[in-house]
């Protein structure tokens, strides 16, 4: 396997787990400055890596009206403030082929969201930054066609890439995961990470927004990590029900405690 550095850490076999975690949307200084301080904190005690996680554009929400995030020059201004406070990496997503060089100057870790996977010129712009990136992969594909998505990637003479499981479209409004998926990624050479709380949301299930069963977090992410997984994604607000999107599945500080603590028990067991 060819092991990802991400800043200082170092991602892949026979490495800590890591966690990917933070709001989905970035919805403020103050709760960016929040989520990064109860979950590095969390992280040291439990001998977790941590990656800070948050999007200044969710750009494929259900609704138009629906709230998108700060932009890109105020989301990135916050997770430089993450950075400077805490000393901890930072992970965001593009979602176009312009957006990844002024990202790549914040941000640590890029990210493909799953609806963009197969995106040649998003694939091929990150590369170019020489960061390192996670592709997840898209509801509509069959894990074995990441390969086509890595390759792209590589192409440009960059090879840090992750690839994360995040369901796959289960008829209408609904996802299913897969776990067989998770070894086949990391046969590709790649670490591989698992996004537990995208993959109980129920896509356009509340009609202008997407649901989500929030119980079923804990057992999958349980089961991905008694499989192999190398980092753990999550989404994490103190206050899920006021959360700007994907409220109905992120985990609040209670649960994100449970969740790594039987994560980390299972990853440290298989090794």
């Amino acid at each position: 396997m060819n092991n990802v550095k991400v800043g200082d850490l170092t991602i892949g076999k026979g490495q800590k787990l890591t966690l990917l975690g933070g709001p989905c949307t970035a919805e403020s200084e103050a709760l960016c400055l929040e989520v990064a301080e109860y979950l590095s904190t969390l992280c040291k005690e439990l001998d977790i890596q941590y990656i800070f996680k948050a999007s200044f554009d969710k750009a494929n929400r259900s609704s138009g009206s629906s709230r998108r995030g700060p932009g890109m020059k105020a989301g990135l201004g916050y997770l430089a403030a993450v950075k400077e406070k805490f000393n901890i990496p930072v992970v965001t997503d593009i979602h176009e082929s312009t957006d990844a060089a002024p990202v790549a100057e914040v941000a640590d870790l890029l990210q493909i969201p799953a609806f963009l996977c197969r995106q040649t010129d998003l694939l091929v712009a990150a590369g170019k930054t020489m960061k390192p990136v996670n592709i997840k992969k898209g509801q509509f594909l069959a894990p074995e066609d990441m390969k086509g998505a890595v390759e792209k990637f590589r192409s440009t003479g960059n090879d840090q890439v992750m690839l994360c499981e995040r369901g796959t479209t289960f008829g209408y409004h609904n996802l299913v995961v897969d776990m067989r998926s998770l070894q086949i990624m990391r046969n590709m050479g790649v670490p591989v990470v698992f996004d537990a709380t995208h993959s109980v949301q129920l896509p356009g299930g509340l009609g202008n927004a997407s649901g989500g069963q929030r119980e079923f977090v804990l057992p999958l992410a349980r089961a991905a990590a008694a499989i192999g997984i190398d980092a753990l994604f999550t989404e994490v607000h103190p206050r899920p029900e006021q959360a700007w999107s994907d409220g109905p599945n992120s985990l609040d500080f209670r649960q994100i405690r449970e969740t790594l603590v039987q994560v980390k028990a299972l990853h440290d067991l298989i090794g």
